[in-house]
């Protein structure tokens, strides 16, 4: 695997993890605002700034992953997916003040050493 795309992955990865924190932040605040009913409810959703800019990244995420998926093994590719765990349970804490226990920590460094051994057998 090039350099090249591995930042790709890593790219992928990372707008993911950022898309699910946009997302969350998008959906606390439509919750806060809560209207009647479900469909209110979706109409504040897909009205939140926050969720839309977290499908954007999603989207762009996306695009940069089928790139990758057209030019590595999806075995190898895949278990980089991994590190969108780690980077939103950091995510998570530091922009959302969410704890984070020492058994999610060893969880989260056991998913990484998952993830370097699978990019070192490339």
């Amino acid at each position: 695997m090039t350099f090249r795309l591995l930042l790709l992955i890593l790219a992928s990865v990372s707008l993911s993890a950022f898309a699910q924190l946009a997302l969350k932040v998008g959906t606390g605040a439509a919750a806060a605002g809560r209207t009647e009913g479900v469909g209110g409810e979706m109409m504040g959703l897909a009205q939140s700034p926050w969720v839309i800019a977290g499908l954007g990244l999603y989207g762009i995420g996306a695009l940069l992953w089928l790139f990758v998926l057209g030019r590595v093994p999806l075995s190898l590719a895949y278990p980089f997916v991994g590190i969108g765990f780690i980077l939103t349970m950091l995510a998570g804490a530091f922009f959302l003040n969410e704890s984070v226990s020492l058994i999610r920590i060893g969880g989260t460094v056991m998913i990484a050493a998952g993830c370097v051994l699978v990019a070192r057998s490339a």
